[in-house]
């Protein structure tokens, strides 16, 4: 028996049910994989509200999970049944008891990396991973700016960051998150409401910043811009309060010829190599101990609805996961 979330049309959280669903098998190139958790992303909204398009409906939301391996398809050839393993990118379905997947997004886990972190750290993580070490290679003794600072992928960049040895500056929306982001990582904590590029001067001395983290997207996203220093990097990530839309390249050579970037986790580890070697590197972090995966809500995955209104309200802060 196989149980999974379904969504039928794009809408509100009350649009995901609970149903039974086959149980599939693996196609060549594919594993099946029972899950024994499931993450909780912000991507997962943007697919139930239908800001990004799911291939077809009914769906199976979800994009990160662990596992235990329970078949593979013809041509698999480096997992096995039994495998521990994990994943973070591929085609959505991860709101489910078991499901199949193509077999080249799978990595396996470390036997000293329990199936709840995994899934907490997978997609979040290799978002920090490639923000710190690909799209701008972060140098001990650079300040750098990341909103959310208290959410899931906010607390494992904020740690990362420190341990190479930068200072880091957070925004959050309330002081109990900025508890969380100070024993996170973050020397300073701006809350939301706070004149952010008057903030970022007075810290800096005027300075401002080589680059800005921002997974909020409209809302903030010119202040940020105010933000950099001259030459500086805006890293747009992420659309939590909408996507950012109608920009006038002129503002980025009026505030000191800028640059802006939209990276993708998906781009970033479409060569299976770069997905090995960026998990590898998330793993000696989490195993190093500099970052810490918190894990600071769970829900059953019956339960997603739920959890869904608890993300869009910001209510949560570290990773979600759910449990079949």
């Amino acid at each position: 028996m196989n149980h999974a979330i379904r969504l039928h049309e794009p809408g509100g959280p009350e649009n995901l049910t609970w149903e039974e669903v086959p149980l599939p098998s693996p196609k060549p190139g594919e594993a099946l994989v029972r899950h024994a958790a499931v993450g909780l992303n912000f991507i997962d909204i943007y697919f139930r509200t239908g800001l990004y398009k799911a291939p077809s409906l009914p769906a199976v939301i979800g994009m990160e999970a662990s596992g235990t391996v329970e078949a593979v398809g013809e041509g698999v050839e480096d997992l096995k049944l039994g495998d521990r393993v994990a994943y973070a990118m591929g085609p959505i379905g991860a709101y489910a008891e078991f499901r199949t997947i193509p077999a080249k997004v799978l990595v396996k886990l470390p036997d000293d990396i329990d199936f709840r972190t995994a899934a907490a750290m997978m997609l979040q993580g290799l978002t920090a991973q490639y923000l710190l070490r690909r799209t701008y290679r972060l140098q001990a003794g650079e300040t750098i700016l990341v909103h959310a600072a208290a959410g899931g992928v906010g607390l494992i960049l904020c740690q990362w960051a420190k341990a190479l040895g930068a200072t880091v500056i957070g925004t959050v929306g309330t002081e109990a998150k900025a508890e969380l982001a100070r024993a996170h990582g973050c020397d300073h904590v701006i809350l939301q409401g706070e004149d952010l590029p008057a903030r970022v001067d007075e810290i800096t001395r005027g300075a401002r910043l080589p680059v800005v983290y921002d997974s909020i997207g409209r809302d903030t996203f010119l202040a940020s811009l105010d933000c950099l220093a001259p030459f500086g990097l805006m890293v747009s990530y992420g659309n939590a309060s909408g996507p950012v839309t109608g920009v006038d390249l002129g503002i980025l050579a009026a505030k000191g010829s800028l640059f802006v970037t939209r990276p993708t986790l998906a781009t970033h580890t479409a060569r299976r190599e770069d997905l090995l070697a960026m998990s590898e590197d998330l793993f000696e972090v989490v195993r190093s101990g500099k970052v810490r995966i918190e894990i600071n809500q769970t829900f059953a995955l019956r339960d997603a609805a739920e959890a869904h209104r608890a993300l869009e309200a910001r209510k949560t802060t570290g990773s979600t996961i759910l449990l079949p």
